[in-house]
């Protein structure tokens, strides 16, 4: 599968944009063999924790900032998952509007219990639509061209859109690159870079489905901790 095929699989890439009871009291302690089992239990493919699929959010609804962030500060979003988490170093320089749109809705809670909906082994892992359905989004767009020269190579994070929408226009939904180069044009608006937990990002990166590019397990996003310095 050529990479830039499946974005444009995104021209829906919003087609990227399409991811026990009280032991009784006389048992006494569990062994170790039993907790063990347990944890065995509770573990999914690639060490993830085994989860239910999240339910389903409303489409839209988010407050769309109203003020730029801090130019004098830094910030770092951490993606918490049931599989591990990673940080995202953002990237205001060139994409104002899109990191300020993304801590925006982090704090608001908007990503809390979204999956991620679209998983190409090799290629990218995508989220953030509530909806789960890969069309869904905030309820407005921003956007930031990015530079004509950008690559989206691994570990760089950048925002999805539908294939009819201007370049560096984007919503809530984002893709992570876990191969060595997407090979994607310069249409995708920057969010930044995995500064740490790539391994778990690239482990997520694992569980789906090449020919489908749907998620083979439920990965879900926890939370969104923004930091600044």
């Amino acid at each position: 599968m050529k990479p830039g095929l499946a974005i444009c699989s995104i021209a829906l890439v919003l087609a990227f944009g399409g991811c026990g009871g009280d032991d009784d009291e006389k048992s006494g302690p569990a062994t170790n063999s039993q907790t063990e089992a347990t944890a065995t239990e509770a573990t999914g493919p690639g060490g993830c924790e085994e989860i239910s699929q999240p339910q389903q959010k409303p489409d839209g609804g988010a407050d769309k900032p109203s003020a730029k962030l801090d130019p004098g500060k830094s910030y770092e979003a951490t993606i918490e998952t049931n599989c591990g988490s990673f940080t995202i170093a953002l990237d205001q320089k060139r994409a104002p509007k899109t990191a300020a749109s993304f801590v925006s809705l982090g704090r608001q809670g908007f990503y809390d219990d979204t999956v991620f909906h679209r998983i190409v082994p090799g290629f990218v892992i995508q989220g953030g639509d509530p909806t789960g359905t890969g069309m869904g989004g905030p309820g407005y767009k921003t956007v930031d061209k990015p530079p004509a020269g950008v690559r989206y190579t691994r570990g760089s994070v950048a925002m999805a859109k539908a294939g009819n929408e201007s370049p560096g226009t984007a919503g809530s939904q984002f893709f992570v690159v876990t191969g060595q180069d997407a090979g994607l044009p310069p249409e995708y608006a920057l969010l930044g870079k995995v500064t740490k937990g790539l391994d778990v990002a690239e482990k997520i990166g694992m569980l789906g489905d090449p020919a489908t590019e749907q998620p083979t397990a439920v990965v879900a996003i926890e939370s969104v901790k923004v930091a600044s310095k």
